[in-house]
């Protein structure tokens, strides 16, 4: 049989499929989801590309003498989003025409690629920049001011980004090559995965086509991010003086790590989640009864507009939250109260507070 694997969508459910030996017949999707979900998207991509256009405009036109290493990461991520929100309108009219793709075979394969490239991407930048937090912390402590600062503003370097957009590239391909648009028994022409195959085959390949790509793009990144920021939490406490300023400081750093890590994982836990149980069943893997299917294949497109929200959040998370990134954004925007990030203290902790506090409020995991 043909399997039509739900990375994004589950559809409408078939009226009978089969689960875990028997014969398990579905209702179809909650009929507000085809007007909901759709409005869903149109929000998240108003927001997300003006948050993410936004980001990169103030990145990347800022003075390159007072980039930190941290930047080029957060300019990569919203890259990343705003690479994905753009195929948002057809996945809402995709949602609005009850599951029927009207744009061609090119386009699905395009935007699918882009969805899976945008997940890589935007969780290796996230990686990259959890553990290049953590080596400014490491950094900031032991050398003097002035050095420290000059080490800290320093770019990031072109080869780890140029690797980790390669490696997002090459964990996409799947959904390039093998997403297509084709016919169902209902005349609709859908846009998903298809693995060929006989009797169960096609359905654990399927199987651990998915569970591979929870693990590369949401287990193991989610792993190393909160590994880096338990260690700068740790570094943090070591570092910092117990003054009131700067202990006031380590409580915004930590509660910022702690935002980090819980809204990409609350954003991209369900989706994984729901897909997981999902392809395990279906390739025998799970008994689950099948009312429980049902409500799966019903849930899934909201916890998929969940994930997607997280694109939005990002410039909030990554920017919004930086008193040095509002100061640079009001100039640009040529709006009024635009002040230069204050001067750096001249206490000893002065290289951490100047390089990873300010830059807490800006950074997806």
């Amino acid at each position: 049989m043909e399997y039509a694997e739900a990375d994004y969508y589950y559809g409408e459910a078939e009226e009978e499929e089969e689960g875990n030996g028997t014969a398990c017949a579905w209702q179809a999707d909650w009929e507000a989801s085809f007007a909901l979900l759709p409005a869903l998207y149109a929000l998240v991509f108003v927001l997300g590309l003006a948050g993410n256009a936004l980001v990169l405009l103030t990145v990347w036109r800022g003075p390159r003498a007072k980039r930190r290493s941290a930047d080029a990461y957060i300019g990569n991520l919203a890259l990343a989003d705003l690479a994905f929100v753009a195929t948002l309108p057809l996945w809402a009219a995709y949602t609005a025409l009850r599951f029927h793709w009207p744009f061609g075979a090119a386009l699905c394969k395009l935007s699918s690629y882009l969805v899976l490239l945008n997940m890589f991407a935007s969780a290796f930048c996230l990686g990259g920049l959890s553990a290049e937090r953590y080596r400014a912390v490491l950094r900031a402590a032991p050398p003097p001011p002035r050095a420290a600062s000059a080490r800290l503003r320093r770019p990031a370097a072109l080869g780890p980004l140029a690797a980790l957009w390669a490696a997002a590239a090459a964990a996409a391909l799947p959904a390039l090559l093998l997403r297509e648009a084709r016919r169902d028994a209902r005349n609709r022409t859908l846009c998903d995965l298809r693995l060929g195959g006989e009797g169960g085959g096609a359905e654990r390949a399927a199987a651990a086509l998915s569970l591979g790509t929870t693990a590369l793009g949401f287990a193991a990144p989610l792993l190393l991010m909160a590994v880096c920021y338990c260690c700068v939490g740790s570094a943090v406490r070591r570092h910092l003086r117990p003054r009131r300023a700067e202990a006031a400081a380590r409580r915004r750093l930590l509660r910022l790590i702690a935002a980090l890590v819980g809204v990409f994982a609350g954003c991209w836990l369900p989706f994984h989640l729901l897909k997981s149980l999902f392809v395990l069943a279906a390739a025998g893997l799970l008994e689950l009864p099948c009312a429980l299917l049902g409500l799966i294949s019903r849930l899934h497109p909201y916890a998929t507009c969940l994930a997607y929200l997280n694109s939005c959040l990002n410039p909030l998370l990554y920017a919004f939250l930086d008193g040095r990134f509002r100061a640079q954004c009001r100039a640009l925007l040529g709006l009024r109260g635009a002040r230069p990030p204050p001067a750096a203290s001249s206490t000893p902790s002065a290289p951490t507070q100047r390089s990873e506090l300010p830059s807490s409020g800006g950074t997806k995991v």
